[in-house]
């Protein structure tokens, strides 16, 4: 037996978290190994910022895909309007917490707790998905998608209006800002906050390696959202395992048959969407409005595609393949790309203007400008790798990476025992 045999056999033994964990653990030391190629003497400042940022997105891109994974992939709920219900996350906590007595221009809020504007951001996108899901739960799933994707675009033309940017109600202004957005009580500056406080030592320690504090906080704004993901992974895990789940999984199989066992399909299909637009709606606020600002620009359907991607590459009915399908997406298809066209330009610096002229080239069987054009434009063609990966999932992974793992409805093991021969 070979030795890279016997670690693929160690690994497929491993519990679906500990792969993921090791998963991520692997992105990280390849960002540090392609900072240390790219940094020069900036290289451990430079690893910290990579390794930061891409745990940032990982977390956010987790918490939006377990969440549609309750949805869709236990589900059957063909939800695509996940940004919208982002946006009312967020701007809900926006709102409830941003100064009444702001800055000149600002948008004036209600100045309550971080934790009270998100647990409100939570309830209100729960109570709209709520009043999505009532009219709109009686259609197929085709036509559910369809209805979502309207709600999201709605949502997002609403805080856009110049209508609500500023409103005054009972002789309170709050608004949302319209075009211009609105600024608000930061989440990552509440972890700044504990950095540079009681964490003082640790900043000392870090900037004494090289690495800024600017970057410590946002590592460790990443590893507060992985650890909401902990959290929901394991809420999520119970809930499905429930009675409440096994329900869910058989609606997403027949809801004929579940609503002839006397279940009523209706009533939990709208709980376990308002489950999953509760969880969309913290990671919009935790996620877009990190910086303690938001705007409607930030909320366009193309998030929709993202985590959807994410989720088909990760595998819909499967809680660990929905982290998975996160760190894959976010890590390696979205932001490494980036970073590479970002340091190795001068790679594609003899490129064709055009695909057209890379591509002709092959005909005279030379790959050089096509390699260097890819090279040169590697930051936008990522969205073409994105679709290429998905074709290839799709293809040969269905049901994605870890939806090889079976989660029957069904509480007790319904195969047959071997060697029991016939039933007669």
């Amino acid at each position: 037996m070979s030795a890279a045999t016997d670690v693929r056999e160690r690994l497929a033994g491993l519990p679906d978290y500990a792969m993921v964990g090791l998963f991520i653990v692997a992105i990280w030391l390849l960002l540090i190994l392609f900072a240390a190629v790219v940094g020069g003497q900036q290289a451990t400042n430079l690893a910290a910022g990579f390794v930061g940022s891409v745990t940032v997105l990982i977390g956010a891109f987790a918490l939006l895909t377990l969440a549609l994974n309750l949805q869709w992939g236990y589900t059957g709920l063909f939800n695509i309007g996940v940004a919208g219900f982002m946006a009312v996350g967020a701007y809900t906590t926006a709102i409830l917490t941003a100064p009444p007595d702001p800055a000149a221009g600002a948008v004036a809020g209600f100045g309550l707790p971080l934790w009270v504007g998100l647990l409100g951001g939570m309830v209100m996108a729960a109570i709209v998905g709520a009043l999505a899901a009532l009219p709109a739960l009686r259609l197929r799933a085709d036509y559910l998608a369809i209805v979502t994707v309207a709600l999201s675009e709605i949502i997002r033309l609403f805080v856009n209006w110049n209508g609500v940017e500023r409103v005054v109600l009972g002789g309170v202004e709050f608004g949302t800002g319209g075009a211009t957005g609105i600024s608000f009580k930061s989440p990552s500056g509440v972890v700044e906050g504990v950095i540079n406080g009681p964490g003082a030592p640790l900043v000392a320690a870090a900037e004494g390696v090289g690495i800024s504090g600017s970057n410590l906080v946002n590592f460790a704004y990443g590893l507060v959202l992985l650890a909401l993901v902990v959290a929901s992974y394991w809420v999520l895990s119970r809930l499905v395992d429930s009675p409440f789940g096994r329900v869910l999984k058989a609606i997403r199989e027949d809801e004929q048959v579940t609503q002839s066992l006397g279940k009523d399909t209706r009533l939990f299909k709208i709980k376990a969407f308002m489950i999953g637009c509760a969880l969309m709606g913290l990671a919009g606020a935790l996620f877009r409005g990190s910086a303690g600002y938001i705007s409607p620009a930030q909320f366009r359907p193309g998030i929709t595609f993202y985590v959807f991607a994410a989720l088909i590459i990760g595998g819909a009915g499967s809680n660990t393949g929905s982290i998975l399908g996160a760190a894959t997406f976010s890590a390696l298809l979205f932001y490494l790309p980036a970073r590479l066209g970002e340091f190795f330009p001068q790679l594609g610096g003899q490129s064709p203007g055009n695909i057209v002229d890379a591509v002709a080239a092959l005909g005279v069987l030379d790959a050089g400008p096509l390699v260097a054009y890819v090279i040169a434009n590697i930051s936008t063609l990522r969205f073409v790798l994105i679709g290429v990966v998905l074709i290839y999932i799709i293809q040969r992974r269905p049901l994605g990476l870890l939806g090889h793992r079976s989660e029957p409805a069904a509480s007790v093991d319904l195969t047959r025992p071997s060697g029991g021969g016939d039933d007669e």
